[in-house]
């Protein structure tokens, strides 16, 4: 079983136009704060990362928000965070988000959600950390996507057991639950078929 104290969630700063979505987020905070889990996300309070971030906080969870100089007007910063870590970029950003985090949940957004998602499942994949990665598909969100990469394991672009790193669920019960049972390979994975 893995001891999961924090988990860092890559989500969108826009709210969409699911309202399903926005109530789940708010679930998802208040189930990390129920179960005594800190919440890392990105410091923003607008959009379905301000949704999380008040689930939890509204709940009396600890929230660690990570954002950079320049997006702290762009993405409204949350002032009423557990703390606030400032970074000089993104990619700063996103190596404090995973030093502070021991799993990684991927809720419904854009190109910066999808792009934090695969930058930690390929540090995954080359055996730069052995945490767990789920994506909590909320109303069928990611159905297109996971059609999409198991199209890369048909296709011979994406290892079978790699495909299988990424552990996914409708409910956020259930996915922390594969969290703390997930066991990473003992080797790295990324080596081309033969």
């Amino acid at each position: 079983m893995n001891s999961l104290k924090s988990i860092c969630v890559f989500c969108g700063s826009s709210e969409g136009i699911d309202a399903k979505i926005k109530d789940e987020a708010l679930v998802v905070g208040k189930t990390l704060a129920d179960q005594k889990l800190t919440l890392v996300y990105g410091g923003a309070k607008i959009g379905i990362m301000g949704c999380v971030a008040q689930g939890v906080l509204e709940n009396k969870g600890k929230v660690i928000g990570v954002i950079p100089e320049f997006l702290k007007l762009k993405e409204v910063v949350h002032l009423g965070l557990t703390k606030l870590i400032t970074t000089q970029n993104m990619h700063e950003r996103k190596l404090k988000m995973h030093e502070l985090s021991d799993g990684f949940i991927t809720l419904p957004g854009g190109f910066g959600t999808l792009e934090e998602l695969f930058e930690i499942i390929t540090w995954l994949q080359l055996g730069l950390h052995q945490k767990p990665i789920g994506i909590l598909n909320t109303n069928g969100f990611y159905d297109h996507l996971l059609k999409m990469l198991e199209r890369m394991v048909i296709d011979g672009f994406l290892k079978k057991e790699n495909y299988e790193l990424v552990l996914v669920d409708d409910d956020v019960d259930h996915l922390l639950e594969k969290m703390r049972e997930f066991k990473p390979t003992q080797e790295t994975t990324w080596s081309r078929s033969e």
